[in-house]
């Protein structure tokens, strides 16, 4: 029986049918996870019983094991059922890819395989109030006293901080040195005491960014990922594993109403088009945009092998996966006209409200993981090889 045939009977026998009508939304897991559907739940345990939450990671350390193209059979798979993934998040797209690449083994023992049974949830603290986009200006201190750092500062934009279990930080454990060698990369437990979230409300309602503060955190030395002093690289390569998450390589969404069926129901249909010819030639080129998109996504997990981690490609994944991702939120809101107007009270308790509220969130997307203008100088000197 070959690969295909063997994955597409488990997931038939095992993906609860909810699930595959989209009853049971995503989980990031984690200790503090609210499972509205014990499905979700249900269904992330047997993923993660075939280490298919983290189909590419080694067998030992709670992953599948699978080649690429193995994973991308999976994903058809999943794909043609319309199976959710079933695990979500900061561990499985950033900090997991990084702990394999420059974490020691025990390090990698500790800390993965939970991270594939969904246990713990990872958040990110890389900029603060003072250094966002000249990230390498970073303040939080950590200072070394025995066999601990002594943590303290502020991390902000910490997405998701509040649900979170750990978190990854870049710390600055040498302010005499040149500032982007005094860097370095350390991971710790959101419980431990001295840390402090607090939430940051968006325009869209939603809370889901955070500014997290520490107040003489003492974080075991055993925690940082790679050498003192360079956290720096060790950034970089996890901000290509999270432009790559952004931009929509990799993954398995479940399908969501397109744009072309908005349109129709909103606009109306004639001989089965779409009624409006402004409408409908904007969701032609949307559709070509993400064709095009999909495809050059495809063949790139095409060219990669298992042990090869992001280029700097994934500048350009984020870039337009983001950007094209925003087009279409521009494009939902001409469609629906007043409708998109508001999320609440009379007129607004339907799809609107979800659709409205997915717009302005899609206007992070020019910024988070790197704005869209630092990923143009990225792909200008490390991908084209322009001058300066």
């Amino acid at each position: 029986m070959d690969f295909r045939t063997q994955v597409r009977g488990w997931l038939e026998a095992n993906c609860p049918d909810s699930l595959r009508r989209g009853l049971g939304g995503y989980t990031a897991g984690g200790r503090k996870a609210v499972y509205a559907n014990a499905d979700t739940k249900l269904w992330l345990d047997r993923m993660a019983g075939r280490g298919w939450t983290a189909p590419t990671w080694p067998k030992e350390y709670g992953g599948g094991g699978l080649s690429v193209a193995d994973n991308l059979v999976l994903g058809e798979e999943m794909r043609r059922i319309n199976a959710p993934a079933p695990l979500v998040g900061h561990g499985l797209t950033m900090i997991g890819p990084a702990i394999l690449e420059f974490g020691n083994e025990s390090q990698c023992r500790e800390h993965l395989p939970p991270i594939a049974r969904g246990e713990i949830r990872w958040c990110q603290g890389y900029s603060e109030p003072g250094a966002g986009s000249d990230l390498a200006g970073l303040q939080m201190r950590a200072v070394e006293d025995g066999d601990d750092y002594v943590v303290n500062g502020s991390k902000i934009w910490t997405s998701g901080a509040q649900g979170a279990d750990w978190i990854f930080c870049l710390v600055r454990t040498d302010p005499a040195a040149p500032k982007h060698q005094g860097i370095s990369f350390l991971v710790l437990d959101m419980a431990t005491p001295g840390v402090t979230v607090k939430p940051i409300e968006l325009i869209s309602g939603s809370s889901e960014f955070c500014q997290t503060f520490f107040d003489d955190v003492r974080v075991p030395k055993r925690h940082l990922i790679g050498a003192p002093g360079e956290g720096w690289t060790v950034g970089k390569r996890l901000l290509q594993y999270e432009r790559s998450s952004i931009g929509g390589r990799g993954g398995t969404p479940q399908r969501a109403k397109t744009i072309d069926e908005w349109a129709k129901e909103y606009c109306g249909e004639h001989d089965g088009r779409i009624a409006d010819a402004g409408i409908r030639a904007r969701v032609a080129r949307q559709g070509i945009g993400d064709a095009a998109y999909q495809l050059t996504i495809r063949r790139s997990f095409e060219e990669a092998t298992s042990a090869q981690a992001p280029s700097f490609l994934s500048s350009m994944f984020k870039l337009y996966g983001t950007e094209q991702n925003m087009r279409r939120n521009d494009l939902l809101m001409a469609i629906l006209g007043v409708r998109g107007l508001g999320w609440s009270g009379e007129g607004f308790a339907g799809a609107e409200r979800g659709a409205t509220r997915g717009w302005l969130r899609s206007k992070a997307n020019s910024i988070e993981g790197g704005s869209s203008e630092i990923q143009r100088n990225i792909i200008a000197k490390r991908v084209l090889g322009l001058p300066d």
